[in-house]
């Protein structure tokens, strides 16, 4: 056996001289480790046959971004992405393309679970590249051209989807109409791209499997894949528009309004509907007098609105913001026949807007969904409490920003505008400038503490115009006072803020858009509290006696909070379960106008 190795390794040696070191390589070593031995020959073998990986320069990168009009867009994370790499390709190891490249394509293949259009990021035909490249293994030029044509069209795939999956198909700032004026998304896209291909850690943001910023979005998805399988099943029956059910009623349109809401375990707003339920054109419904009794006693049981189907449309008008009397009618009624196709575009939409937002909020917050009227508060990442609010008119719309309160003021003054003077003060004023004081009214000149009472009956109120008016006509504080007991500033070119009001009433409506731009939460007190919570000397009690004084006070708050005013009309639970809501300012009619098309 010794004699046979000597021989075996002379061999070898000579055909060195012939063959090369490629050659001595494969020649094998010990028996017990062949295997390996010739693996590792053969790599290092295809490696010296192949050649060095060809790189790029910023030259050619710009010419490929260039080359497709969706592309161009990011050709400037494209060069940050190859400049932070010094130009050596992304997508391809050893001359072979790395599997995270197919990872991308079958991600984009599922974009309609996201919303998005696969076909409006399968703008490269790289299943003819990848072939076109098995052809040219022998021609290293050749190769080497498709390996960097490849490499850069990957790159402008991945910023092309990623930037419409991280920050939205449209730019919120140019949707006509919809002034959303939040701080946006600040990812870099490049990096991501270096985190998808593994070559970087990112601690806070899961790019590389392509993970939804927030789980309100992942929620919105869900729902999204559940309409659409209700849509595939054939949807939901439209129920009479002159239908009117109250409980305990009989009516031939009930079977489909169980179907529609009870069809089938886990369908959205009831079950997994089969083919929408035929109703007659001449429906009776009844009336709710003591003859409804008699007859539901021997109708027909599956036409009957029993205590099921009752609290199934409760659960349904809750989510919809409607009062929860299980009565279908009017709003409800309207509610329950919107078609399943606009409610998926609904939900795309909102999905869409949740790319538009920060990648990460902060701990503590306020967040006031404009079309659900309501006001969230968020402390250490989970609510806290929320509250309903009233929102501005659709002539008045509360305006969708963000910035950061500062300001409690407790027993504030409210300034009339001076649109108010103009139409619904100016006359009786001339007649009477006294009569200010009915309304519990004062005109001051200078501001704050500088401000000095003025006679109205020294002004030229027929004369009055807003350039020449160089005084504040308040109200003071009190129960009359439009902004109730507290209002909460935080500074902003829209002059927007929360406050309490006086007309407490409204409260009860479920539609809450009653003001002319500025937000009214329904719990002041608590929620001034809640803001100066961390400052000892103002507890609920000492905020109220401050407020009896009727003598305004601005407190500065500690910190200073985040502020949300966002438009959502539609959300879902963590299991899918959808809300929605009335599209009250036409925003998303205007966004939908820009996505779909």
């Amino acid at each position: 056996m010794t004699f046979f190795l000597r021989y075996l390794t002379l061999v070898c040696l000579v055909l060195v001289g012939f063959a090369g070191l490629p050659m001595l390589l494969s020649c094998g070593s010990s028996e017990g480790d062949s295997t390996t031995g010739n693996g590792a020959a053969a790599a290092a073998a295809t490696k010296a046959e192949a050649g060095p990986q060809p790189t790029l320069d910023s030259t050619y990168v710009i010419k490929l971004m260039r080359a497709q009009a969706k592309f161009k867009d990011h050709e400037l994370a494209a060069r940050r992405f190859y400049r932070d790499r010094q130009f050596s390709l992304g997508w391809f190891k050893n001359h072979q393309v790395v599997s995270r490249a197919q990872d991308l394509l079958n991600i984009i293949a599922k974009a309609e679970d996201e919303g998005l259009n696969p076909k409006d990021y399968q703008l490269i035909d790289f299943k003819k590249l990848y072939n076109d490249l098995e052809q040219a293994r022998s021609d290293t030029a050749r190769r080497n051209a498709l390996e960097r044509e490849i490499d850069v069209n990957l790159t402008g795939t991945y910023l092309d989807w990623a930037s419409d999956y991280y920050r939205g198909i449209a730019n919120p700032r140019d949707v006509k109409g919809s002034a959303w004026k939040v701080k946006p998304n600040k990812i870099k896209l490049h990096k991501a791209l270096l985190t998808f291909l593994g070559e970087r850690q990112s601690t806070r943001y899961n790019y590389y499997e392509f993970a939804p910023l927030h789980p309100e979005y992942d929620q919105l998805k869900k729902a999204l894949a559940a309409y659409r399988a209700q849509e595939q099943a054939g949807g939901w029956p439209t129920l009479p528009a002159t239908l009117t059910l109250k409980p305990g009623q009989t009516s031939a349109a009930v079977p489909a309004l169980r179907q529609r809401l009870l069809g089938g375990a886990g369908s959205p707003g009831g079950g997994q509907a089969s083919a929408p339920a035929a109703t007659s054109a001449s429906t009776k419904t009844g009336v709710g007098g003591a003859g409804d009794v008699a007859a539901a006693a021997t109708a027909d049981p599956a036409q009957v609105y029993d205590p099921t189907l009752v609290a199934a449309v409760k659960t349904f008008q809750t989510d919809a913001g409607l009062k929860s009397d299980g009565v279908v009618a009017g709003a409800t009624l309207k509610q329950l026949n919107v078609p399943i196709s606009q409610r998926i575009d609904q939900l795309i939409l909102n999905m869409e807007r949740w790319r538009w937002l920060p990648k990460r909020f902060e701990d503590d917050y306020l967040l006031v969904n404009i079309p659900e009227y309501k006001l969230h508060v968020v402390e250490g990442g989970k609510e806290a409490f929320n509250m309903r609010v009233i929102v501005g008119k659709a002539l008045n719309a509360t305006p969708i920003f963000s910035d950061k309160m500062e300001y409690v003021v407790l027993a504030p003054y409210w300034n009339v505008p001076y649109s108010i003077i103009d139409k619904e003060l100016r006359s009786k004023l001339i007649n009477n400038p006294n009569y200010l004081d009915r309304l519990d009214m004062e005109v001051v000149k200078g501001y704050g503490r500088k401000a000095t009472r003025v006679d109205p009956s020294s002004i030229n109120w027929a004369g009055v115009t807003q350039d020449n008016f160089k005084y504040t006509l308040r109200r003071r504080p009190g129960p009359k006072n439009d902004l109730g007991d507290v209002k909460f500033i935080f500074p902003n070119s829209n002059d927007v803020y929360l406050h309490d009001t006086p007309h407490n009433e409204l409260f009860s409506q479920s539609q809450r858009s009653f003001s002319h731009g500025c937000v009214r939460v329904e719990e002041p007190i608590k929620l001034a509290t809640y803001l100066l919570r961390n400052q000892p000397t103002w507890t609920k009690q000492t905020i109220q006696d401050t407020i009896a004084r009727r003598k305004e006070k601005y407190v500065t708050m500690k910190e200073k909070l985040p502020v949300y005013l966002v438009y959502f009309t539609a959300w879902a639970d963590a299991d899918g379960h959808p809300h929605f809501r009335d599209d009250i300012y036409g925003h998303d009619k205007t966004l939908a106008k820009e996505y779909f098309n």
